[in-house]
């Protein structure tokens, strides 16, 4: 009873800031120490409000480079293959998020819940409020003269993802950062010339236990469900989320936010 009421009181509320470095063979050195924020799978509701607030304000004190936002900024409701009623939440999540504070901005991909919710009305909270939405396509950001190409893709699950469309137009000699919802896509996106790729969506098994792990891990996030993975030529960060799902528990997987430090590399 005591752990049960740990992982309910403490583990679900308890943030972490995890700083990784992220060596990228491609990456310019005008680029060297270009940080990015990740957040993901914030799951709105009034319980999680104040949890998303601090998130925020952790991340401000971090002063980013960028910040990545992927995915799932609702929760449909368990049973519901389509709850549009969902997508209500977008307005007060994007509200808390249109504070962060980054040198070239905030950045968003959809997750399951937000493409089975209403996709146009999630993306519509979040861009209304100065966040930029990448459904399948990319952009190229600037710094001392170099470029860094930041892509999204749709939701997987949802059956939308379209990786040509959203790397079409990029240079074949140019660094490639991709979010998208599931890490598990990663075996689609190691064939393509991309560098990092940038995943939420397993929530780190949400609940892990010693010895054995995640009891639970959902569709296309049990290959890949925390942490940094090196598959060549691709490097995958898996972001275990701010909020909860099911259960508001947590246990030896606590919220957090990633600060990735790319570092020019001629070795990675």
């Amino acid at each position: 009873m005591a752990v049960g009421a740990d992982a309910v009181l403490v583990g679900a509320r308890d943030l972490l800031v995890r700083k990784v470095e992220v060596p990228l063979g491609r990456l310019p050195s005008a680029l060297d120490g270009f940080t990015i924020a990740q957040l993901s799978d914030f799951h709105y509701s009034p319980l999680a409000e104040s949890l998303i607030r601090e998130a925020v304000q952790l991340t401000n004190q971090l002063h980013p480079d960028l910040v990545m936002l992927t995915g799932d900024f609702v929760t449909v409701r368990l049973g519901h293959k389509r709850d549009p009623h969902a997508a209500s939440d977008a307005e007060p999540c994007a509200t808390l998020l249109a504070a962060l504070r980054s040198r070239h901005g905030s950045f968003a991909v959809l997750g399951n819940h937000d493409h089975f919710s209403d996709p146009r009305r999630v993306t519509l909270s979040l861009e209304q409020r100065g966040i930029q939405v990448l459904r399948n396509r990319s952009l190229a950001l600037e710094k001392n003269g170099a470029r860094l190409w930041i892509a999204g893709v749709e939701d997987v699950l949802g059956g939308d993802d379209d990786l040509d469309l959203t790397l079409r137009g990029i240079p074949q000699d140019q660094p490639v950062v991709l979010a998208v919802h599931e890490p598990d896509y990663a075996h689609q996106v190691m064939r393509r010339p991309v560098d990092l790729q940038l995943s939420g969506h397993s929530h780190g098994g949400q609940i892990r236990l010693p010895w054995i792990g995640a009891p639970f891990l959902p569709p296309l996030g049990r290959r890949y469900p925390f942490g940094l993975y090196r598959l060549p030529p691709l490097t995958l960060y898996t972001n275990p989320g701010i909020g909860t799902i099911r259960v508001p528990a947590r246990l030896n997987c606590p919220p957090e936010i990633t600060l990735l430090s790319l570092r020019a590399s001629p070795t990675a």
